[in-house]
């Protein structure tokens, strides 16, 4: 009766042991995912396709897991994200850091954890881009490209400008040669281009969004038309009377100038590539020279994100994996951002890249601000491109420190009132 009895406690402490191991065993849920979960579901936009099949058959080979790598139309990932049955839906999307503020709001993305040595390659403003929301600065997404404007100039036009009063100089000069010139070929049109127009606002010391004192972006902090910004925005009325900056000049007036030699300078991004490497005449491309503070340019990064169902599909482990350490590492990074035409996010990426006029995007882009990733940006983009329309539009412009502190009032007025 003893031996029966003992025998059964054997058996009792043998399966709590078995329990105890499988919980405290590193990398169990990992190993409980792989026996029974083996396909990542992603979407991506078409140009991302053959990098991201090439990474992830390399990463899933030794893990027993293939990728499901499916084109998605970039421009509805985001909405669709939001509706998509669970069974249809993706582990892992691409999708601007932008996206983040509204996915982590509602759930949809999940916080990634990369070690530090991982994030160490990184310059912090491209994982700030991706963070958001807590006291930490939770990480949504795996920053993989960047993309900013530059002042691309004209050299057998134009000197590289020393400072931004030289650079003001030489456009003005040169838009004085010919009646067809223009000083700078800047986009903004009837409906603003606040995106472009940044190096110059942040240049006098504008911003969108102050930070708490957590660190973490603020709605109620709006910059637009904070006191410095205010103090300095007498220069926008300099460049309205000179000409050196005109509202009328749109996207593809800008372009056209400067391909046709009427203008020595012109901001643009790295979509306009190929255009500069078949111009036909010598360019350089750097950052816009400082005004009264660094003009560095608005920032757009490119990321993956792991969504709420890789949870539902068992498969969560596996997608932080590879998306919050395999694609932040160098390798991956350059063949995502090559597969782009972008710069890469990965520093030790970056130091690879032999495209010039890539490298010289990049380096154009250094110390840049990311574009704000919370949710109520949506309510600034047309108020803050507006008020450079009405102070840059010539004989009738509206006085700048006029037009900003509108569209101040005009931005908190909608996000008071849940926009």
């Amino acid at each position: 009766m003893l031996n029966k009895q003992m025998a059964r406690i054997g058996t009792v402490l043998l399966a709590v042991a078995a329990v105890a191991l499988l919980i405290l065993a590193p990398g169990a849920p990992a190993a409980r995912e792989r026996a029974h979960a083996t396909t990542l579901t992603i979407w991506v936009d078409n140009v991302q396709k053959p990098a991201v099949d090439k990474i992830v058959d390399d990463w899933g080979r030794s893990r027993g897991v293939t990728g499901n790598v499916l084109i998605h139309d970039f421009g509805k990932i985001r909405d669709d994200l939001k509706t998509v049955k669970a069974e249809n839906a993706p582990d892992i999307i691409v999708g601007p850091h932008d996206w983040v503020g509204d996915l982590a709001a509602n759930g949809l993305v999940v916080p990634l954890f990369p070690k530090k040595a991982v994030q160490r390659q990184f310059p912090g403003y491209a994982l700030q881009s991706f963070s958001y929301g807590t006291a930490t600065n939770r990480l949504y997404g795996a920053p993989f490209a960047l993309e900013n404007v530059a002042l691309v100039v004209n050299t057998r036009l134009a000197r590289v400008p020393k400072s931004f009063a030289d650079f003001y100089k030489q456009a003005l000069a040169f838009k004085r040669k010919d009646a067809n010139n223009i000083a700078l070929a800047i986009p903004q049109g009837s409906g603003g281009d606040a995106y472009h127009m940044y190096p110059f606002f942040s240049g006098l010391g504008g911003y969108v969004f102050g930070r708490s004192k957590s660190g973490t972006l603020s709605a109620k902090r709006i910059g637009v038309a904070n006191k410095t910004f205010l103090k300095n925005a007498t220069m926008i009325d300099k460049w309205n009377r000179d000409g050196f900056i005109n509202s009328k000049v749109d996207y593809g007036t800008a372009k056209n100038a400067f391909v046709k030699q009427n203008a020595a300078f012109w901001i643009t991004g790295p979509w306009e590539a190929d255009t500069l490497k078949t111009a036909g005449f010598p360019v350089r491309l750097v950052q816009v020279p400082k005004i009264k503070f660094r003009s560095v340019p608005f920032l757009g990064v490119q990321g993956f994100m792991v969504t709420k169902f890789a949870g539902t599909h068992g498969v969560n482990s596996l997608a932080k994996d590879l998306v919050g350490d395999y694609m932040m590492k160098s390798g991956s990074q350059r063949a995502l951002a090559a597969a782009n035409g972008r710069f890469p996010a990965n520093r030790t990426a970056g130091k690879t890249v032999t495209d010039s006029i890539l490298k010289q995007f990049g380096a154009a882009g250094a110390g840049g601000v990311p574009m704000p990733n919370i949710p109520q940006m949506g309510s600034v983009w047309g108020d803050l491109g507006g008020a450079w329309v009405k102070a840059t539009k010539g004989a009738d412009a509206t006085p700048a420190r006029s037009a900003f502190i509108a569209a101040a009032r005009a931005i908190a007025a909608k996000l008071a009132s849940g926009g």
